[in-house]
């Protein structure tokens, strides 16, 4: 099943987020990466989402590996916009037309491929008007390096801004039961001009599952930098988990009691037909029996009551979704 995001985009009714194949959450094996990524696409998950960013070029590499032999049949988007600082050691957001032409050129090397379908700014500059970024990329759609163009974690007024350059088939910022910010403007603001959503995250990193023991996780685990997985908020926010678990019990998916995780997908899924624009979640996994859980959700309903059970959950969350809080759209606003 296919949908259209935005600008003539069409994409599988579920997305598969890349960044979990690199070790940003422990450690990752390659060989089952790859494995997981064919079998995505094997079950019609052939949305395929990765960044310059993850594992510093090496998860587009991984991905070239799938594309060499399924190009076809895989709808691939990357981003760019945050890079390394040599000067601080740190990372910084760049959206000049300069870097927007380096990092296009680099992602097509890495991703060994002539076109990227969907290419998004992963990250607003400060520094730089969205005109010129997006008129540096929309170059790069009349020059047939890119079909189509994305922004993550934009505000309403700069998505405004951005599709009077040129069109915007997605904006892509996390979106789920216990980070619904962006529906204050972000959301509704897409659907009227037309641009479809992609929800990052849209698990809660994990932790709407019910599965993740969060205060276990590995020293090197990038969840342990997020303020709502630190200490007390962990222990407030069991109550949401405990919630989609109720929610879950009450439903079945084929001849099996749903998931938490596709009761969390398909809430997302309702949210789009509720603002009446297209949701396309990317969750991401490392094992190819999640993919096959989540897809699960595209068939699930739920019930007014059981919708009104999870909203009320969602306004108890404790602790911000990001470390880094300039990069978050609703911050910006």
């Amino acid at each position: 099943m296919s949908i259209n995001l935005g600008d003539n985009f069409q994409v599988s009714s579920l997305g598969f987020g890349g960044m979990a194949l690199t070790p940003v959450y422990g450690p990752s094996d390659p060989t089952e990466a790859l494995a997981t990524l064919n079998h995505a696409v094997d079950v019609g998950v052939s949305f395929i989402d990765t960044a310059n960013v993850y594992g510093m070029g090496s998860n587009e590499e991984l991905i070239a590996k799938l594309l060499k032999s399924r190009r076809d049949e895989v709808q691939l988007a990357t981003k760019f916009g945050i890079a390394s600082n040599p000067a601080t050691g740190g990372r910084e957001v760049r959206g000049d037309p300069a870097y927007v032409k380096e990092s296009a050129a680099a992602s097509l090397k890495r991703l060994d491929t002539e076109v990227i379908d969907l290419y998004y700014l992963h990250r607003l500059d400060a520094r730089v008007p969205i005109e010129e970024t997006v008129g540096a990329m929309a170059e790069l759609v009349q020059e047939g390096k890119v079909r189509h163009l994305g922004l993550s974690e934009v505000t309403a007024s700069e998505l405004e801004r951005a599709t009077a350059v040129h069109p915007i088939a997605a904006v892509q910022s996390e979106w789920s039961i216990w980070s619904r910010d962006v529906e204050q403007s972000v959301v509704p603001a897409s659907a009227r001009l037309g641009v479809g959503f992609v929800p990052y995250s849209p698990l809660g990193r994990g932790f709407l599952t019910g599965t993740l023991a969060a205060k276990n996780l590995a020293e090197n685990d990038f969840r342990r930098q997020i303020p709502r997985f630190d200490g007390d908020a962990v222990d407030a926010n069991q109550a949401v988990v405990e919630v989609i678990r109720r929610v879950a019990s009450e439903l079945r998916v084929g001849e099996a009691e749903a998931t938490p995780a596709q009761v969390a997908l398909a809430w997302l899924l309702t949210q789009g037909r509720r603002f009446g624009l297209p949701v396309v979640p990317i969750p991401g996994t490392r094992r190819a029996a999640r993919i096959d859980e989540n897809l699960g959700a595209v068939t699930l309903e739920l019930s007014d009551a059981q919708l009104a059970a999870l909203d009320e959950a969602a306004d108890a969350v404790v602790g911000s979704r990001s470390n880094t809080p300039n990069w978050v759209s609703s911050d910006r606003e």
